[in-house]
């Protein structure tokens, strides 16, 4: 026998092993998060005050920004008033509200890297048609049908948990509500749901990991077709920062899956689902700023302007007091 609970509420105990550790946990996840949300919006800004940058590549790295930064604040903002207060609770309404948001913003990082993939690939394998291909109504399109694609999934996803009404228990071993883990909670058969699952992982996981490599294979071959050393380096180094966060994307979610299998203990299983969840996006806007001359340009620019307009606004303020006086 089990026992079967019709609940109002979980429990997230991904660090509730280790109480002692708490201070220490809310210092770094409180830093990790600010880094993440200050330099993405960092990213955003620059972008969007530098006319150099209006460009279809640093459009979608607009966008990937912005989901991450919506990434990052379904999970850690909780994570962090929980290790604060010593609570674990959250509402049966608050936790799909936080599935919903996550897998929304999840799935639109996933689909913007599969675009700049192809972004990418219009760009060095068909450079003359490239402002005819990537026109700014596609570009719209492609963010548009990304996001309608990723709140397909999440409504998915809710509908199978929605339909689930008694659980076996309120733990779940993370520090957000992971889906997987609410239906594996589920006291009925999970065969229709598992159905579902591994339907929907195929076509938003295998689908855009297939297309990131079938662009990178057309431009790894128009590359190699390039007479010069110095032609080569510099058409793959446009793509370099976009294949770096592929990899640490895919890498860290891949990881994270795979180790999640043999976690022996909750507190292993939510360290685990740091790395995708908050590292993942706080790494993104050193990738783009640090490999990116046109970035790191755009940025010195934005900060110098904003200097100036503060040292400015000061002057002005000394004047206008010193002409009251």
């Amino acid at each position: 026998m089990q026992n079967i609970t019709c609940v109002s509420e979980f429990h997230l105990m991904g660090f509730s092993e280790d109480p002692e550790l708490q201070p220490f946990l809310f210092v770094l996840f409180l830093s990790m998060y600010l880094i993440t949300v200050i330099g993405n919006l960092l990213i955003i800004l620059v972008i969007i005050s530098d006319s150099h940058l209006h460009t279809p590549m640093y459009f979608f790295l607009c966008n990937l920004s912005l989901a991450d930064v919506g990434f990052t604040s379904t999970t850690v903002p909780k994570m962090i008033v929980d290790i604060h207060t010593h609570s674990t609770v959250i509402s049966y309404m608050g936790c799909l509200t936080q599935m919903s948001l996550f897998l929304i913003c999840g799935c639109m990082d996933d689909l913007i890297l599969t675009v700049m993939a192809y972004d990418r690939f219009v760009a060095i394998c068909h450079p003359l048609h490239y402002q005819a291909i990537m026109n700014p109504s596609r570009c719209s399109f492609l963010v548009l049908v990304s996001f309608v694609a990723s709140l397909l999934d999440s409504l998915l996803n809710n509908l199978m948990v929605l339909k689930v009404t008694c659980f076996k228990q309120v733990e779940i071993s993370n520090f957000f509500c992971d889906p997987s883990q609410l239906l594996s909670l589920a006291c009925s058969d999970s065969f229709t749901n598992d159905i579902v699952r591994y339907l929907v992982g195929i076509i938003y996981g295998f689908f855009p990991i297939s297309g990131i490599l079938l662009s990178y294979y057309k431009i790894i071959s128009s590359i190699l077709r390039v007479p010069s050393p110095g032609g080569r380096y510099r058409a793959f180094s446009t793509c370099g920062s976009h294949l770096s966060a592929v990899c640490l994307f895919y890498g860290t979610a891949i990881g994270v899956y795979l180790s999640s299998t043999v976690a022996v203990s909750p507190g292993k299983g939510a360290l685990a689902s740091v790395v995708y969840t908050v590292v993942t996006p706080m790494l993104n806007p050193f990738i783009y700023s640090l490999r990116n001359r046109d970035m790191k340009r755009a940025m010195w620019r934005f900060l110098r302007k904003t200097g100036s307009s503060q040292s400015l606004g000061h002057a002005s303020g000394l004047l206008v007091g010193a002409a009251a006086k």
